[in-house]
């Protein structure tokens, strides 16, 4: 049985935010969070998709088969809005899960985003809120330059050299998630015209990452009710061209179910590392 046959008895339709072909390359600038959007060009679309619950297969999802796995992770830290704690305890611990997970030989921990869905909080705490734009976190050429980035020169050369990936590690802050939970699609049923290059220009660098542009044939999941110690693990890149899976996008929707405006707004963060090999 395959996965979605798995889980198609237990769907959700769900609306999310793809980008359309208009041969224009979408910008976002980039700003400091809190209740401020950012300023960005494009074309969207809102869709109605069918998001298929992963629950029932959960421990069959593999990072380079779909392109994310889902795994329950506990965490020690006590508050995600302290900076200090984060990089301290919480790092160290992705970083024992991410070499556990992959084989990989070193791991860089490089950003983390808060994201509230509440806007008076998100604003009074300077965050982010949750992302409706269907989107892959980088793109073919900005992978290696965040390598070139963060490493020195000639270590840098040395690790392109070899196999690297990308993966963002996504936690809910409070559970369970009741309002916008995170879906993402899976990497064998995204075409391969269906993301479009995007940059997203920062004070002090230009990134690119992938938007997503709508396809019938593609394959979304969700893990409803996500607790504190669960995790989702979302590949962003991977430098292999072998057949494994190199990417996912994913994007926060609107559950049907969570409609409920008394319902506690989502709280989440994402981590982002390169691993190399």
């Amino acid at each position: 049985m395959t996965l979605e046959a798995q889980a198609h008895n237990d769907t959700v339709q769900g609306i999310l935010q793809f980008t359309v072909h208009t041969g224009e390359t979408p910008t976002t600038q980039v700003g400091d969070g809190g209740g401020r959007s950012d300023p960005k060009t494009g074309t969207y679309e809102m869709k109605q998709v069918a998001i298929h619950n992963g629950r029932p297969a959960a421990d069959s999802f593999d990072l380079e088969r779909q392109g994310f796995s889902f795994l329950r992770y506990p965490t020690t830290v006590r508050d995600f809005t302290d900076r200090s704690e984060v990089e301290s305890v919480y790092y160290p611990e992705l970083e024992r899960l991410l070499l556990r997970e992959t084989g990989a030989a070193k791991v860089v921990i490089f950003d983390h985003t808060i994201r509230i869905g509440d806007p008076a909080k998100r604003d009074a705490l300077g965050v982010r809120d949750p992302v409706r734009n269907a989107h892959n976190d980088f793109t073919d050429e900005s992978a290696p330059q965040r390598v070139r980035d963060l490493l020195p020169a000639d270590e840098a050369e040395e690790r392109l050299n070899r196999r690297f990936t990308s993966i963002n590690v996504w936690r809910p802050l409070t559970g369970p998630v009741k309002t916008d939970p995170i879906a993402i699609c899976e990497w064998d049923s995204i075409g391969a015209n269906d993301m479009i290059v995007a940059r997203r220009v920062y004070k002090d660098r230009v990134g690119g990452i992938l938007n997503l542009s709508y396809n019938p044939r593609q394959r979304w999941y969700y893990f409803p009710e996500m607790e504190r110690d669960e995790v989702i693990l979302l590949k962003c890149f991977d430098s292999e061209r072998d057949g494994r899976a190199r990417w996912t996008a994913h994007a926060a929707f609107e559950d049907p179910d969570g409609k409920d405006s008394s319902l506690p707004a989502r709280e989440s963060i994402e981590v982002r590392t390169l691993l190399f090999y």
